[in-house]
């Protein structure tokens, strides 16, 4: 390859993933005059137009989209492994970003890294909050957070937090006026609080195990649906219906009073959170360090 290609290449891809010039010219600290002469060189010596340019955007051509999905992996990968040699001297540096839903990241994430990261403050952690089950790599994260039977096969995954169970709560004031229910049949009688699965659009399936461990799934009604677990805690304690909700999550409420456990005889234990990442070669020592920061040790 023609040594002057490289650093056109490098210049290339910034314009490609910026969709502009601008943008691309501060990321490489050049001026978009000499980035544009840069560009129309190596489309010259190619042969081939790599950007559409609009006075109002840029975007790769067919051939720019095809000669990006080949050398930026190739870059990412010489930078990863430069910036390796430079934290094995000293301090490590870069950053982390994680898929997880709230609760993993209140519950779980956050209070493990946070001790880590004022020992580490060249070390930077990005949380993505997600409960659509995202790809990783279309996401852009180096790893992602879910419970052990839902990380795609192929995965490298490692235990994060402890055995969960799901209970079904309510506050004292909607059991006085609704009853308790005795087994997972009776919750089509009650008012519940639904929670909406963002990864295919459809009603989360109450889960639940007879004494014999058979699975039971109900789908259950109620006023209130919503799609993260928070405001279905919340409403629960305002006395909206029943919510079925991890039972560290509300803990809290659970000690003073505000939430009361039903069915708890249905609600088996199962093994928790876990951290996935799609590679045995990690991409940084700054990974090595989250990682070892997230273990679960109990």
């Amino acid at each position: 390859m023609l040594r002057e290609n490289i650093n056109d290449l490098i210049a290339f891809q910034a314009v490609a993933e910026e969709r502009s010039f601008t943008r691309a010219a501060a990321r490489l600290n050049v001026s978009q005059s000499a980035l544009s002469h840069t560009i129309k060189a190596l489309e010259q010596r190619l042969g081939r137009r790599l950007l559409i340019r609009t006075t109002r955007s840029v975007a790769p051509t067919i051939e720019g989209e095809d000669l990006l999905a080949t050398i930026a992996p190739c870059f990412d990968r010489i930078e990863a492994r430069l910036e390796a040699f430079n934290e094995d001297r000293g301090e490590p540096i870069g950053t982390v970003r994680i898929a997880a839903v709230e609760y993993a990241i209140e519950s779980l994430l956050w209070p493990k890294l946070s001790p880590m990261l004022k020992q580490h403050p060249k070390v930077n952690v990005e949380f993505v909050m997600d409960y659509g089950y995202t790809d990783l790599a279309e996401a852009q994260c180096d790893a992602g957070v879910r419970y052990n039977d839902q990380v795609s096969e192929g995965m490298i995954a490692m235990r994060i937090g402890p055995d969960e169970r799901m209970v079904c709560v309510g506050a004292p004031a909607y059991f006085e006026r609704a009853g308790t229910p005795e087994t997972p049949q009776d919750l089509s009688a009650h008012s519940c609080i639904n929670l909406r699965l963002s990864n295919h659009g459809a009603l989360y399936a109450w889960e639940f195990e007879d004494k014999d461990g058979h699975d039971i799934r109900v789908k259950v009604g109620g006023q209130v649906t919503f799609n993260t677990i928070n405001p279905v805690m919340q409403a629960a304690v305002d006395g909206h219906g029943l919510a079925l909700v991890p039972e560290r999550l509300v803990a809290a409420h659970l000690a003073t009073g505000a939430l009361e456990v039903c069915l708890g005889d249905y609600s088996p234990y199962f093994p928790g959170f876990y951290l996935y990442y799609p590679s045995r070669e990690r991409p940084s020592a700054a990974f090595d360090i989250v990682l070892e920061a997230l273990r679960e040790r109990g």
